[in-house]
């Protein structure tokens, strides 16, 4: 795909969605962390219905720590993978506490040198808290990104590394909303909805899911 072509799709994105959010629920950048933590392999939405339980008893590095591994797994049980993802966020609690006086840090390096969170957490929190250029790669922007031709790749890491490259620098704060968005309500894994598809004429993907009267 050419640069003009990775320019147009931006474009129309910003156009729908000037201003595209994360779809977790936080009201600080600790609440931030802890819900991408807890949304590995879990849905958006539910990890927000827990966090709306958890959050109003519970918010900061010391309340959470003094719940324990119990007392949390209680407000995360409906969550997957819930035992571990309670033990690393009371570590990480810990951690905060211990080395960065409860505060989240901001760079890469500190993120994920905390218990449970990966390179893609750590780009989730710098992007979207911090207001840093990071791309957090999940399955949604993989697929998309490959599928379209936009950035290919057969890793995660490798993806990143091409979009962190290629899309247009003013583009480049809110791609990842943007790019999730898109493989979340429009590009489906199974069933990819192109007919409503604001990109589809500029995607190289070969096997489009469009009827005889909307192929180009």
């Amino acid at each position: 795909m050419n640069k003009q072509k990775r320019t147009q799709i931006f474009e129309r994105l910003a156009a729908a969605n000037p201003s595209p959010q994360t779809e977790l629920e936080y009201d600080s950048v600790f609440e931030l962390l802890i819900a991408v933590i807890l949304s590995a392999q879990a849905t958006d939405v539910g990890v927000n219905k827990a966090t709306r339980r958890l959050f109003p008893v519970a918010n900061t590095p010391a309340t959470i720590w003094a719940l324990g591994e119990a007392g949390l797994i209680e407000y995360i049980k409906t969550i997957g993978l819930y035992r571990s993802k309670a033990a690393n966020v009371i570590k990480t609690c810990r951690a905060l506490l211990d080395h960065h006086d409860g505060v989240v840090p901001a760079t890469r390096e500190e993120l994920v040198a905390l218990p449970g969170v990966g390179r893609k957490t750590a780009n989730v929190v710098l992007n979207t808290a911090f207001g840093q250029p990071a791309m957090a790669v999940d399955t949604h922007i993989f697929r998309v990104s490959n599928r379209t031709g936009m950035a290919t790749g057969k890793t995660v890491r490798a993806v990143e590394d091409r979009l962190m490259r290629l899309v247009p620098r003013p583009y480049l704060h809110n791609a990842h909303h943007w790019l999730i968005l898109h493989g979340r309500y429009v590009c489906k894994a199974r069933t990819p909805e192109c007919e409503r598809c604001t990109i589809v004429d500029l995607c190289e993907y070969r096997h489009k899911n469009l009827s005889e009267e909307t192929t180009p």
